[in-house]
């Protein structure tokens, strides 16, 4: 805890949370005259539970974590505002990220007044930890790694990413939000070891929850204390928490290997067409295209109703465009559309 403790805000350590008259009570209540609501019951006359407790007790048993480990934020882009929060005094502490990579890291780290330095990867989006850890100063507090990357696609070996986060000695990030495409292992299991790790992930790739933004921090429970002390205190409103939870339910095995059989077939189809240049290697739900014109095939998309992420402009992504694997069906019409450029 010290260790953690030592790279806080001295503010963010002495603040005072927002507290209800329910986190103090721990009996079973029938009458609830403590938050000013409505008392006519509508489903939705009561402030939702601002510790999540039943989904983060429904997430442990998946994902093999104690609950006091978990945060849940308002989608991940939430987790990552609140560690630079935590851990980043505005105008004095700095970040470091790779890039190319997800650009809410530059947006929070802007909207938090923090420098933010972005180490390119290396060849093929390789991860150079070497490279990366000579980057951070002794005012970088964070450092955020995106695996499987964004755009790229690819994981990294989890040995590099281990490496730095031993090394590193601010808090090391390791955002997977599209883990479950992936042949590479999460580092969940690895969080017991390493203080200092964070491990982000969500419900809205394979769980299929993106319009009720529910990302999730895993960390050690000091880390999540921390982070549940700046939140705002119902931050995950009722119909998610209920809806999240019966979404649970469903099992995603079956739809996880159509995106991947979707995927392989993808890789085996774009290449024929004679515009594309190369297809990188994915442990994602999405494939990095680079093609002859990228601007030219992405408004030719476009007219035919199909929308890409154009990366053309992206450094190291120069000729690229960012294809989601979706259903067959769509797979078949954007292939369609492509033989006729």
């Amino acid at each position: 805890m010290k260790e953690i403790d030592a790279l806080v805000r001295p503010n963010i350590l002495a603040l005072s949370p927002y507290s209800t008259a329910r986190d103090d009570f721990k009996g079973k209540a029938e009458v609830y005259i403590d938050a000013n609501e409505s008392p006519f019951p509508s489903g939705w006359n009561r402030y939702p539970d601002p510790r999540q407790k039943a989904l983060k007790a429904r997430i442990s048993a998946l994902k093999g974590v104690p609950a006091e480990s978990i945060f849940i934020g308002n989608g991940s882009d939430e987790a990552i505002d609140v560690l630079m929060r935590v851990f980043c005094t505005p105008g004095h502490d700095e970040v470091v990220s790779i890039a190319p990579s997800y650009g809410m890291y530059r947006v929070a780290a802007d909207i938090n007044d923090l420098p933010l330095t972005e180490v390119q990867l290396g060849e093929g989006f390789s991860l150079e930890p070497e490279k990366l850890l000579a980057a951070c100063t002794e005012r970088t507090k964070l450092l955020f790694l995106c695996s499987p990357n964004n755009p790229s696609g690819n994981a990294f070996a989890v040995s590099d990413l281990l490496r730095v986060a031993e090394a590193f000695r601010g808090i090391t990030v390791v955002d997977e939000a599209y883990i479950d495409f992936s042949s590479q292992p999460s580092l969940l299991p690895q969080l017991a070891e390493h203080p200092r790790l964070v491990v982000l992930q969500t419900l809205s790739k394979a769980r299929g929850m993106a319009a009720l933004r529910l990302g999730l921090a895993f960390a050690a429970p000091r880390i999540v204390e921390l982070m549940s002390r700046v939140k705002y205190p119902y931050n995950i409103n009722e119909a998610a928490q209920k809806l999240a939870l019966e979404v649970l339910e469903n099992p995603i095995e079956g739809q996880v290997a159509t995106v991947l059989e979707e995927r392989a077939r993808l890789e085996r189809e774009l290449p024929r067409f004679p515009f594309v240049r190369k297809i990188w290697p994915s442990d994602a739900n999405f494939l990095l295209v680079q093609v002859d014109d990228a601007d030219a095939t992405y408004d030719h998309l476009t007219r035919d109703g199909i929308i890409v992420r154009n990366r053309n402009r992206v450094k190291g992504c120069q000729g690229c465009l960012r294809i989601t694997v979706g259903l067959p069906e769509e797979n078949d019409k954007l292939l369609k559309s492509l033989s006729k450029l």
